[in-house]
């Protein structure tokens, strides 16, 4: 009886994937094959480049897993499962597929005593088994996780601008590079990237749901940074989840909303929808951590060895993020679907359904 519940579990699963897939009127993949393998390298080596020399990052090698009870993986919005196994030269010990290196990074800093002004990137590969599937998530997850050190006094919203502007500036650096090897793929970033707070976007558009306003917004400037993600906003409903132990989005800044993190989005004119490129925020000192664990009800966590290591003062004041791979190599050769820039596992019938319509998924 499991095994049959298991199956139809999965086969509804498959089919409302493919239910919520977008197909675009009259598609055509910019590249072939061959040639997105080689424009998705140069992607990939222009940006890691063009950032470390932006933001003043150090290339380091990246775990693929840590262990479990450290409170070192990232909980996303803490309900995801992380991929676990027994070490057996550890006495069957489990360990767990990172979902992200949000709290890796930050015990780096500390661990190799990187300098104030300085940071880590790293190609992180994730295993996100409970991703929904569609255009643009995968189960597999690459993208380049970044850290940096900074002052306490640079704890501040205009800190954090200053960061996503040169984050924005290399994304259109290397847009424009695009274009020059692949002058058929016109470049559709705007000069300037638009801040707002989800707490002004609500106010803007306070009838709309929290996607359908990210779109209005999108849509209207280009590109833009949606600040203060992860605590409830006035209408007592959260924008969107954050976990409440790395990013800090419940301190009160100095234009006096709460939040000192957010999300880089920009239009898809090929999806037709707003798209997130990248997540980012200060991260929580003991104060922010301490209240965030409250609210979210997750005060055991203080017992875990990397919040004890915060808690107690051992980690540098940082900034850090991720920015997807493949995320952004989509968005820049212009597929429809994430899967035509990435070889991942994708359900049967979405294949088939790609396929009729000119989608070609590795």
């Amino acid at each position: 009886m499991f095994a049959n519940n298991e199956i139809k579990k999965s086969k509804t699963t498959y089919n409302m994937a493919v239910n919520d897939l977008i197909f675009p009127k009259e598609y055509k993949a910019t590249l072939s094959l061959r040639e997105i393998e080689r424009a998705v390298k140069l992607i990939k080596d222009l940006f890691e480049e063009s950032l470390s020399s932006e933001l003043k990052l150090r290339r380091f090698s990246a775990p693929l897993f840590v262990m479990k009870g450290t409170g070192i993986n990232d909980d996303l919005n803490g309900s995801e499962r992380a991929v676990s196994f027994p070490v057996m030269d550890m006495d069957d010990q489990r360990a767990e597929v990172v979902h992200s290196l949000a709290k890796w990074k930050r015990m780096t800093l500390a661990d190799f005593g990187i300098e104030e002004g300085f940071g880590i990137y790293t190609d992180m590969n994730a295993i996100r088994a409970d991703e929904v599937m569609d255009n643009t998530h995968s189960i597999y997850v690459d993208q380049w996780d970044w850290e940096k050190v900074m002052s306490e006094s640079e704890r501040t919203i205009a800190f954090l601008k200053q960061t996503v502007k040169k984050i924005y500036s290399t994304v259109k650096r290397v847009e424009y590079k695009v274009y020059e090897q692949y002058p058929h793929i016109t470049p559709q970033l705007p000069e300037t990237i638009h801040f707002i707070s989800a707490e002004e976007l609500l106010e803007k558009y306070p009838d709309l749901t929290p996607k359908e306003r990210e779109n209005k917004i999108t849509k209207e400037h280009g590109a833009v940074f949606l600040m203060g993600i992860g605590g409830k906003l006035a209408n007592g409903e959260k924008h969107d989840g954050r976990a409440p132990d790395y990013d800090d989005w419940s301190t009160s800044n100095e234009e006096g909303f709460a939040g000192l993190n957010g999300d880089i989005l920009v239009w898809n004119p090929i999806l037709e929808t707003a798209y997130e490129i990248s997540s980012m925020g200060i991260r929580v000192d003991k104060k922010a951590m301490e209240h965030q664990l409250q609210v979210e009800s997750a005060e055991e966590r203080k017992d875990l060895m990397f919040h004890r290591r915060l808690l107690s003062g051992e980690f540098p004041f940082s900034i850090g993020g991720g920015i997807g791979q493949s995320r952004l190599c989509m968005f820049l050769l212009q597929t429809a679907h994430i899967g035509e820039v990435q070889a991942s596992l994708w359900p049967e019938d979405m294949r088939e359904a790609c396929q009729e319509k000119g989608i070609a998924l590795m």
